[in-house]
């Protein structure tokens, strides 16, 4: 695309600053690689007061004490930071102590969909302010689903935004609101078209943003073309299979990518040994650091399984915590870490006790993203058995760093991982259909076998992390999907 674009990128969590999960790495990643490409992009994120150092990332006040409108009645005082992510690409914060800097997790209050209106209602004021005249606005999940409701409501009139594009785009569908969406009564059900309730309204917190956004987006995009395909079905479509089947036409999925300067073997400070694909057999000198600071057996040649997401349901910890004691009956090694669902912790802290030889459990979000690459590095395999999936950056990065996957074909895992056939030496991972433990179990002894001959292995290694899953081809792809949106 020859036109240089202004392209603005609104997320409730931007990488450094902030990060739970996968979606602050892609609001940073591809904000990046857009700006790489020679367009115009700026981000725009909440100021989480008691998370984001405003000193150490230098973050300077740009407008202060600015009043919000939120409706007929209400009104709100705000201040805006900026920081930068690189040269010419500068992230906005918006600062609202009284919703943002209560807490030190960034979502949980209670009160999400309240902080993430008026989050909504001052992203879109800022852009007056900057009178940044976009042309393409992409929203990141459900706290940014006002967005595409307000830009066809209360902001249609705004000169600045008049030429704008809203794209919506879905990260995990199963996140709609700020409450569990299949736990609210029929009585409570938002269809998406009623004016928006006050602030200290109860009615508020079941508004669902997602669906409005979906109704109300130009374009609908998610993070692969699998589950694109999956969300228009009752089954993985979360209720909301129809409208988003109704609006086939426009939505698209482009699977997430990582990147590669942040995520690099060869130069990682995090590791032990940096290496490459061309001297992968230095992960073992990452492999016995890993066993000694986790007060596991130092031994290179027993394999070492990890899996560095959120203790949930959807990752398939449910699998994970049935086949545990059958599993750790073999001569194997396993390390999990990531916070999540307290009632699985305890499982796994039970288990852990039980064999605390092979089975080591940190269910900490800040070991997650001090450690991660280094385990990555010094493991043998990276499992994922997600119940659904979007995408996942993690079995990327663990390919990256020459950790093979065992993952279900589910999602973006399906889109990124290829199954691994000895007789043609095909293939990036190991996989399984069906949900259970016994499939996974299956998938785990193939790839143990496979990990058993030292040349299929090193060269499985190589092919790995040799794979291109850079922002590179993903940004083009988004840009095809703006030049589409600006079109239509």
């Amino acid at each position: 695309m020859s036109k240089k674009l202004k392209i603005v990128q609104i997320a409730s969590e931007v990488a450094p600053f902030s990060k739970t999960g996968g979606l602050g790495d892609v609001s940073r990643s591809l904000s990046k690689a857009l700006e790489r490409l020679g367009h115009e992009v700026i981000i725009i994120t909440p100021l989480y007061g008691r998370v984001i150092d405003k000193s150490a990332y230098k973050l300077k006040l740009i407008f202060s004490n600015v009043n919000l409108r939120l409706n007929s009645s209400e009104q709100i005082k705000v201040n805006y930071w900026r920081a930068y992510l690189m040269p010419d690409l500068p992230v906005y914060f918006v600062e609202c102590k009284h919703f943002f800097s209560k807490h030190k997790r960034l979502y949980g209050s209670g009160k999400e969909n309240a902080r993430f209106l008026v989050f909504d209602v001052a992203a879109l004021k800022l852009l007056s302010l900057l009178k940044f005249s976009a042309d393409i606005i992409q929203c990141h999940d459900w706290q940014t689903g006002l967005i595409p409701y307000y830009l066809k409501t209360d902001f249609r009139y705004s000169k600045t935004l008049t030429k704008a594009k809203v794209i919506f785009t879905i990260h995990n569908l199963i996140f709609q609101f700020g409450h569990n969406w299949w736990l609210t009564t029929l009585e409570h059900k938002d269809y998406g078209h009623s004016r928006l309730p006050h602030l200290d309204d109860p009615r508020l917190e079941y508004i669902n943003f997602a669906k409005r956004a979906i109704l109300s987006a130009d374009f609908i995009n998610t993070v692969s073309e699998q589950y694109r395909e999956e969300i228009m079905t009752k089954k993985f479509g979360q209720d909301l299979h129809r409208i988003l089947k109704n609006r086939a036409d426009r939505l698209v999925g482009i699977i997430n990518g990582i990147d590669y300067n942040i995520y690099n073997p060869a130069d990682d400070p995090g590791l032990f040994k940096n290496y490459s694909f061309k001297n992968s057999e230095l992960k073992n000198t990452n492999k016995e650091y890993l066993q000694k600071i986790f007060n596991l057996p130092i031994n290179k040649e027993i394999p070492i399984f990890c899996t560095t997401s959120r203790v949930t349901f959807q990752k398939g910890f449910e699998l994970l915590i049935k086949l545990f004691p059958q599993l750790l009956e073999i001569d194997l090694q396993f390390i999990v870490i990531g916070s999540g669902d307290k009632k699985y912790i305890q499982s796994l802290r039970k288990i852990a006790h039980k064999y605390p030889d092979k089975l080591v459990v940190i269910p900490s979000h800040f070991a997650n993203q001090k450690y991660e690459t280094l385990v990555y590095a010094g493991t043998d395999f990276f499992v994922l058995p997600s119940n659904h999936e979007p995408c996942g950056i993690n079995q990327l990065i663990a390919m990256r760093y020459g950790c093979v996957p065992i993952v279900r074909e589910i999602g973006g895992l399906y889109d990124t991982v290829e199954n691994f056939s000895p007789a043609t030496k095909t293939g990036t991972g190991f996989t399984f259909k069906n949900e259970d433990e016994f499939s996974l179990y299956n998938a785990i002894i193939r790839a143990l076998e496979n990990h058993k001959n030292s040349k299929i292995w090193a060269n499985l290694i190589k092919s790995v992390m040799i794979q291109s899953h850079g922002w590179e081809i993903p940004a083009k792809k988004y840009l095809e999907l703006y030049k589409r949106v600006l079109k239509s």
